[in-house]
């Protein structure tokens, strides 16, 4: 009987020939993840459980990355303890300053996590890993907890859905557009506890970061998971970073969809998610009247080396908009020297814009870019909920890199043609 990539990778996770949706498993686990928010709760699970020993110190990551560098005493000491728990089990991957990055980045750039795993993490866009071919999901940090005694987890083995995309992409889109024209499309529970799979050719000429990019917003339509089968790009990303074997997973031709959709590129322009819910999409074009006071260029969802490429080619001569806040964040520490090296940090402070350290920070309202009551932010990131980052009374618009920098310079929500 034929299967999806998403079945394959369970079924082979859970030692059966076959799994089908709605079916109950217990699958062991790649790779268990937990941030430093996380982390905590999940490491107190796993004391609970009465194990003395991880299943694995090679297969749990613990990267602390909200609220970092410590922004207080209590974020200090939830860091503490991650730091004496990785101590304590030999953990292989704890990633402190200097080689912490945002997790959802880091993990794939140091060739972690691979096609064809499964993937746990106390974290919701623990699904970007998608992008190259993995099964990967969030889970609660009482169920990380236990996986991090017995390398394995529970699922209900999810329906799929194809998201099948042709066309010629027009200037300045990308797959954050492509990912929030489809939650605009079905809404943010279109997808709910489905896999969202992601092909055809337009999704082939995607970049692996673009790919990451639509993967990671896969929840944001209540998605299980978000999954693209690796094709040669993806080998060319991973070849030379992975840490350990991997197996790779088509979908038969045959396998069965609750659903498949359509669409042509070339009909989606850039994409701007209005306040509060990532589906509330518009053209950039129906758009450009909304004033900004700050613009944010980083997070899980866009703050890799491409992103920082395109925002540094919209920025490049220009200024930011008197009264304008611009704060840029590199997802890693490869990231950042590799920016610095092609000349991207120059031109972002030219511009006016500030360089932050790798941190999730303003993304879930953390810090390094509260909002006030009344101000609005376009931001990279992936949620633009009520009081996401700052106040209540205060307002995200979600859009890519190039979005987001012409914005900042216009002052307003912005394509870059404005500036020619």
């Amino acid at each position: 009987m034929s299967m999806t990539i998403t079945e394959k990778i369970l079924a082979h996770h859970a030692d059966m020939p076959r799994v089908e949706p709605g079916q109950l498993i217990n699958a062991s686990v790649d790779i268990a993840l937990a941030n430093d928010i996380t982390a905590p709760i999940a490491i107190k699970a796993f004391r609970e459980t009465g194990a003395k020993k991880v299943f694995d110190r090679e297969r749990i990551v613990l990267v602390p990355d909200h609220f970092v560098p410590n922004k207080d005493i209590d974020s200090a000491m939830q860091v503490k303890m991650l730091r004496d728990f990785a101590r304590e089990h030999d953990l292989k991957y704890f990633f402190e300053l200097g080689e912490m990055g945002i997790e959802h980045a880091l993990l794939p750039e140091q060739g972690i996590v691979l096609p064809g795993d499964l993937v746990i993490g106390a974290d919701s866009h623990t699904c970007t890993y998608g992008g190259i071919g993995a099964f990967a999901t969030g889970v609660g940090s009482t169920d990380l907890g236990a996986a991090m005694a017995t390398g394995k987890a529970w699922f209900k083995v999810p329906e799929s859905i194809k998201f099948f995309f042709n066309g010629k992409f027009s200037p300045y889109v990308g797959g954050k557009d492509l990912i929030l024209y489809v939650i605009g499309d079905i809404g943010v529970d279109g997808a709910l506890y489905r896999a969202m799979e992601f092909d055809g050719p337009a999704v082939l000429e995607l970049s692996i970061e673009n790919r990451l990019t639509m993967a990671n917003m896969a929840i944001e339509a209540g998605a299980k998971n978000g999954i693209t089968a690796p094709d040669k790009k993806t080998l060319a990303y991973v070849e030379s970073r992975a840490k350990r074997g991997y197996k790779i997973y088509q979908s038969d031709d045959n396998a069965k969809y609750i659903e498949t959709r359509d669409y042509d590129v070339s009909g989606i322009p850039p994409q701007v998610a209005f306040p509060h819910l990532p589906e509330n999409t518009k053209s950039i074009f129906e758009a450009t009247d909304v004033a900004i006071d700050q613009a944010v260029i980083g997070s899980c969802t866009n703050g890799r080396i491409e992103d920082l490429r395109v925002a540094a080619q919209v920025l490049k001569g220009h200024k930011i908009a008197p009264y304008v806040r611009l704060i840029i964040i590199p997802a890693t520490p490869l990231i950042y020297r590799q920016a610095l090296r092609e000349g991207l940090f120059e031109i972002f402070l030219e511009a006016g814009g500030i360089i932050s350290p790798p941190t999730c920070g303003p993304c879930l309202g953390g810090y390094m870019g509260i909002l006030a009551k009344g101000e609005r932010a376009v931001a990279t990131t992936n949620r633009n909920f009520v009081g996401r980052m700052g106040h209540t009374e205060s307002e995200v618009y979600l859009a890519n890199p190039a979005i987001a920098a012409a914005s900042a310079v216009k002052g307003r929500l912005a394509h870059p043609d404005e500036l020619r």
